[in-house]
């Protein structure tokens, strides 16, 4: 017996597989620990960006692989509390890892709105390493 995987497989499994692997890299020991050390709230904002990524992955998988509109939606919701939490940050480091994230996850949506997880998949895969580098 063969089975076939669409694209909205393809877009679901792919896509969640690369959200759950970014978060386990975002809570990773390491990544966030050193949260905190520099002052500040910096240690409060990376632990409620790691908290935003786990909602999000939550988020993400119960929405259906043929729903691009809600998957663009979710998106759009996560790239603004990503915003929120640079408006936050007193850390000028981590202030701007959270924008740039923010702006890389508003144009993501635009692309998972209509079927194409790409530039998701490419934002989720960095972004604990990028947010991660500014927890430091």
């Amino acid at each position: 017996m063969s089975t076939v995987i669409t694209r909205e497989d393809a877009m679901r499994y792919g896509t969640a597989g690369r959200l759950a692997q970014g978060f386990a890299l975002l809570a990773a020991a390491g990544t966030l620990a050193g949260c905190g050390l520099s002052g500040g709230n910096t240690g409060q904002v990376c632990a409620d960006t790691r908290e935003a990524f786990r909602q999000y992955v939550s988020q993400v998988r119960a929405v259906p692989a043929n729903d691009p509109a809600q998957w663009k939606q979710v998106t759009d919701r996560f790239a603004g509390r990503v915003d929120g939490l640079a408006r936050q940050a007193e850390d000028e480091k981590l202030k701007n890892a959270l924008k740039t994230e923010a702006n890389r996850l508003r144009g993501a949506a635009a692309g998972v709105g209509s079927g194409d997880a790409a530039q998701l998949n490419a934002v989720m895969t960095d972004a604990p390493d990028r947010i991660g580098a500014a927890c430091d």
